[in-house]
């Protein structure tokens, strides 16, 4: 399974924002994308999740293969961290929640409620559900917020196996979080030079 991004333009509340942008990615492999705030690094995890469309060119996998994490830890706070995990592994056709557990380190917080937790806490949670999507491609915005260096280590070895076991990340992240089948892709660089056509204008999506 391969990620084939060509001659993508992307747009932010009506404004384009990149254009031009091509990349592609083979299973095993990891995109690090950087760029200075404002630059569409967002936007463009957003188009490859399919949550809001391209202005321009194509991107070849489809949304159902793709598992989103964003700013947002996305957690039922009245739930439990173990019920938490069920529930989106339910929705997945996933039947053992022990190893998204074990790899956040969650294990003995399995049925503290999600709303008792840290910061921290909670977005290993929210990123231990990567684990249950049973989804080949990770789309991650700014995943290592409210980590300590040590959860940020655990993280960066969950994406090491998801790429070892064949799944792709696209990571928008300004940590060098040490992959080995790692690359990095700027943004600034497809920075838009002209504007989006204004019948198009996703700025509530």
């Amino acid at each position: 399974m391969e990620l084939v991004v060509s001659e993508l333009g992307v747009a932010r509340g009506g404004v384009r924002v990149l254009e031009g942008l091509s990349f592609w990615l083979s299973a095993g492999q990891a995109l690090i994308v950087r760029g200075p705030n404002g630059s569409g690094k967002t936007t463009l995890l957003r188009v490859l999740a399919g949550l809001q469309p391209a202005v321009a060119g194509t991107v070849s996998m489809a949304p159902d293969c793709v598992a989103y994490a964003a700013h947002a830890d996305g957690l039922k706070v009245q739930l439990s961290v173990a019920e938490n995990l069920m529930f989106w592994a339910r929705l997945h056709a996933v039947h053992d929640i022990g190893p998204a557990l074990e790899a956040f380190d969650l294990i003995d917080l399995q049925d503290r409620r999600a709303g008792a937790l840290s910061a921290g806490q909670k977005r290993r949670l929210g990123l231990a559900r990567l684990l249950v999507t049973a989804r080949p491609l990770w789309v991650l915005d700014e995943p290592t917020v409210s980590l300590d260096s040590l959860a940020v280590a655990r993280f960066a070895a969950a994406v090491e196996a998801h790429l070892r076991s064949g799944g792709m990340a696209v990571i928008a992240t300004h940590l060098d979080l040490g992959l080995s089948a790692g690359r990095v892709l700027d943004v600034a660089q497809f920075r838009a030079t002209r504007p989006v056509d204004g019948s198009l204008d996703e700025a509530f999506l």
